[in-house]
């Protein structure tokens, strides 16, 4: 197999990636640890180094209620902007790109204060989630908007928003787990699916 375009540059708009080599994100535990910043400066300024255009870092939650565990990676206050940008530096300095991958883990947040669409308990956690009211999910809309924009200003290149996995947006797109009746049940995906057509 041939892929020609694999070291050609790739223009997305806002940014210009040296070639199209994309390292997905990972959570690697440093992202908790008391030096983690330097550490994870420098795992990631390695892999620029050697000719990855771009890096998707660790799940970073926007608010308490999404964080991995009690303790976990948060960017919600720009007082935590300075370890970010210890990151974002180095990887820039080798000439590469990265983003923050934002993720609010839902009904695996494993920490009592945790949130889902419906107060369906994850069968690998100990914690029942609260269900979101209409209003904490307008909220928490605004939570990752201002995540995004602290990473923007911590040096990130973008954001991924981390939608899949059982999350906590992909607890909104399945019946599994939202038994909601109003405007945020679990109909999303066919309201999306029939303005596509």
């Amino acid at each position: 197999m041939s892929y020609p375009s694999l070291f050609a540059p790739l223009d997305l708009g806002f940014t210009t990636l040296r070639n199209r080599v994309l390292m997905g994100s990972m959570h690697t535990g440093l992202e908790e640890h008391p030096d983690g910043a330097e550490r994870l400066a420098a795992f990631y300024a390695e892999r620029a180094r050697h000719g990855v255009a771009l890096i998707v870092t660790g799940g970073i939650a926007p608010v308490p209620s999404g964080v991995v565990m009690t303790g976990g990676a948060m960017l919600n206050d720009a007082s935590q902007l300075t370890p970010h940008r210890v990151v974002t530096d180095a990887v820039h300095a080798q000439g590469g790109k990265i983003a923050l991958q934002i993720l609010h883990t839902g009904r695996y947040s494993y920490q009592p204060h945790l949130v889902a669409p419906s107060a369906i308990q994850a069968p690998i956690n100990r914690f029942m989630p609260h269900e979101l009211t209409h209003d904490e999910i307008l909220q928490l809309i605004d939570d990752f908007a201002h995540c995004a924009q602290l990473a923007r200003e911590a040096g990130y290149d973008g954001v991924e928003v981390m939608g899949s996995e059982g999350y906590l947006i992909n607890e909104f797109l399945t019946r599994r787990t939202n038994h909601r009746d109003d405007e945020w049940a679990a109909t999303i995906p066919a309201v999306c699916a029939s303005r596509l057509r």
